[in-house]
């Protein structure tokens, strides 16, 4: 398969594409034919080793990850043997951002990481965009702010990926609630 390979920090130079062996998937994992990924932007700084902390999860001397690319979209292939939630023919979205390795024809995924089925009024392009500010927003929100249905929030700077989608998960919380701040998408009549 082709994918996209780093050995070094450097400019984009450094980035070449090359034939690697294609995945096998181990029992708890889905392989996945990758139509879309993206650019994020820890994607240069990465591959640069810019600014020198990002070494820290990326490789001191060079980078850990020979591919890079941390979200995608595509189709299941195939399937380890304890794999349950997912089939071959599978339109999937997800974030790899621990392992890399988004950017190339194929990669394998635990099916209990960050994958979620596609729903089909997306296109691949669109949901390989969701889980870099979607899943950083989620975090922020859910996780950290513990944020429950019907409080009143403040996002500062909602122009980002993250602070976009901030913005509506946000909504959505409000709108799980009994209250409705009777926004456009709510007002009858």
């Amino acid at each position: 398969m082709k994918a996209i390979v780093i050995t070094k920090y450097g400019p984009p130079e450094v980035l070449e594409v090359r034939q690697v062996d294609k995945p096998a998937p181990k029992d708890n994992e889905v392989l996945i034919r990758i139509h879309a990924t993206a650019v994020v932007a820890t994607d240069p700084q990465f591959r640069k080793g810019d600014p020198f902390i990002t070494r820290f999860f990326n490789g001191l001397t060079k980078p850990k990850h020979a591919i890079p690319g941390d979200v995608v979209a595509g189709e299941i292939e195939s399937v380890g043997k304890d794999v349950t939630l997912y089939k071959p023919g599978d339109q999937v979205f997800a974030a790899c951002a621990m392992t890399q390795g988004g950017q190339a024809e194929y990669i394998c995924l635990p099916e209990d990481g960050p994958l979620a089925t596609k729903p089909l009024n997306m296109s691949y392009e669109e949901a390989a965009g969701i889980p870099d500010g979607g899943l950083g927003a989620l975090n922020f929100l859910r996780d950290a702010a513990q944020i429950q249905s019907g409080q009143t929030i403040l996002i500062n700077g909602a122009s980002g990926s993250v602070g976009t989608y901030a913005v509506q998960l946000a909504v959505h919380f409000w709108h799980s609630s009994d209250r409705c701040m009777q926004c456009c998408q709510c007002r009858v009549g």
